[in-house]
């Protein structure tokens, strides 16, 4: 258990982007999850969701009242993190029906959510402060040429 703690306190001190900008902070709660293993628990997923938003995830900006783009193409059956940015000086809020999502993005901010596993199809979505954006979120199998 040992050599287990020290790992994921190295985790939780190198990789995490959020953690490594502040020692004190870092310690304080590397501390924390020493003794507590839910708190360890919870910092391991925290670290881990964070790498796993900063590689590669795909991104819906919402600029000038507008969804861009307005469909996002994603892969069925996999559960695919979506970071939704907001360069707009007001809030929104990405809502969808059809995926069960509902999230207030600040204004100048950015949120994350996961979508799916789905089946192939298309997901609609909207701004519920403001109608008049939609956009949708098309699930379908990539096409290879082999």
């Amino acid at each position: 258990m040992a050599n287990w703690g020290l790992y994921m306190r190295m985790i939780i001190i190198y990789d995490s982007p959020i953690l490594t900008q502040s020692r004190i902070k870092a310690k304080e709660i590397m501390l924390l999850a020493y003794h507590k293993q839910n708190v360890l628990a919870l910092c391991i997923g925290l670290c881990l969701s964070a790498v796993a938003f900063a590689e590669g995830a795909p991104v819906i900006t919402i600029h000038n009242a507008q969804f861009e783009p307005r469909e996002l193409v994603i892969a069925p059956g996999v559960r695919t993190p979506i970071v939704i940015r907001n360069q707009d000086a007001i809030p929104a809020e990405f809502e969808s029906y059809d995926l069960s999502r509902e999230v207030v993005v600040p204004a100048h901010g950015e949120v994350s959510v996961f979508v799916g596993p789905v089946e192939a199809g298309r997901y609609e979505f909207f701004n519920d402060f403001n109608h008049d954006m939609k956009g949708a979120i098309v699930v379908k199998p990539a096409t290879g040429g082999h």
